[in-house]
């Protein structure tokens, strides 16, 4: 790809996040050209329909996400890092519920989608690794688990997000708190092997 075809697919991305965050998933085509400062024409050699620049605005939203999950590697301890990055995953998700309602069953099928998702859940699995072995976390906790509980936050406090937007740091920290060993007591279950059919933000990541 030109490198302005690149630019040009940076600036529709990035702006057509920021309408959908600010307006909803009706927002029209036009409104996000004039926004990135490109014509509709432009947007359509891009992404031929709506629901496929849906698709690339969620996927680009993960990846970020698990950018952020692998600078978190880093951090020198690992509880803080994991926590940290759960509470960017409901941040996120919070901050754009109309993209995470708009993204389908059918949409999450997608390539694209599922690729994103699958990084995220190993960046999720690194990051819990890491406090596994530190024994900061319990030692049956998942990379997948964590992905899960993210969204039990996220759809937990999304019914008061508007009158409490805080609350939800409320119980992320119940939360995490039963992920300490401390306590610990056997699972009546298994973590799940994949999350594939879940990874959309508002069902949620």
């Amino acid at each position: 790809m030109r490198a302005d075809a690149v630019r040009n697919r940076r600036l529709l991305l990035d702006a057509a996040a920021a309408e959908l965050a600010e307006h909803g998933t009706e927002v029209s085509i036009a409104r996000i050209a004039a926004r990135a400062g490109i014509g509709k024409g432009t947007v359509f050699r891009h992404f031929a329909t709506k629901e496929q620049l849906l698709l690339a605005i969620f996927s680009d939203q993960l990846d970020g996400l698990s950018a952020t999950g692998e600078a978190l590697l880093q951090r020198p301890v690992p509880a803080d890092a994991l926590l940290e990055f759960m509470a960017a995953a409901v941040e996120l998700q919070l901050a754009d519920r109309s993209l995470c309602q708009a993204v389908t069953a059918a949409m999450r099928r997608e390539p694209v989608v599922r690729a994103a998702g699958d990084r995220l859940v190993a960046v999720a699995e690194a990051l819990t690794a890491r406090a596994r072995q530190a024994g900061e976390v319990r030692d049956d906790v998942t990379g997948a688990d964590i992905v899960l509980l993210i969204n039990a936050v996220m759809q937990g406090t999304a019914p008061v997000s508007d009158t409490a937007p805080g609350l939800w740091r409320r119980y992320l920290s119940m939360i995490f708190d039963g992920l300490r060993p401390e306590a610990a007591r056997p699972l009546p279950v298994p973590a799940p092997q994949s999350l594939a059919p879940a990874l959309a933000p508002g069902r949620a990541l």
